[in-house]
């Protein structure tokens, strides 16, 4: 018995990296796990570089919220290492709406303001907090979530995730933005849900 558990134990976790690094190279297609590496004589300093996360996000549209992504297609250092992060800027009243990552936990940290933080499990109990600066909540994976800025000034939070690419489906847009939509009777009939 103990031989045929053997197998299943040695695949329940991440692949140790057999490399180093690989820089992703967006020109070719995606693999498996990632984009396929970039040549290593090309690499450069710069390849592990990012400085998109010291600029203020736009909060000027709909939800007063702006998020900067920093997964592997906008920091092709992050290919295969399965590691993520975001700004996200709020606005006072800002919201990163109903959310959630189907690849990754999400840990968030607050820098300033005060968020209210939420998260929904799958028997329907609703989780939440209001976090302030130095504070950090986690979110575990596929779970639906959302953040919004309950101080009088604006709010800023970086999130981490265990994911080169966590992805996001944001509720509002997935359902009233599908293409082709949702058929309206369907929005009609789950409205009334539980």
């Amino acid at each position: 018995m103990v031989l045929f558990l053997l197998p299943l134990l040695s695949h329940s976790a991440d692949n140790d990296p057999l490399q180093d690094f690989c820089v992703g190279n967006l020109a070719a297609s995606p693999s498996l796990n990632g984009f396929p590496c970039k040549s290593a004589s090309s690499v450069t300093s710069d390849d592990f570089f990012f400085d998109g996360l010291s600029k203020e996000g736009n909060t000027n549209n709909t939800f007063g919220a702006g998020v900067t992504p920093t997964n592997v297609l906008a920091f092709l250092g992050l290919n295969t290492l399965g590691i993520s992060m975001n700004r996200v800027d709020f606005a006072p009243g800002g919201v990163n709406p109903p959310h959630s990552h189907p690849r990754s936990t999400e840990s968030r940290i607050v820098i300033k303001g005060n968020l209210l933080v939420g998260f929904v499990a799958i028997d329907n109990k609703f989780y939440s907090k209001v976090l302030t600066r130095g504070q950090m909540i986690v979110i575990p994976r596929g779970l639906v979530h959302f953040q919004q800025n309950v101080g009088k000034g604006k709010a800023l939070a970086f999130t981490a995730f265990n994911s080169q690419l966590p992805g996001a489906v944001v509720l509002p847009k997935t359902i009233f933005a599908a293409n082709p939509s949702i058929p309206e009777e369907v929005l009609v009939i789950t409205q009334f849900w539980g």
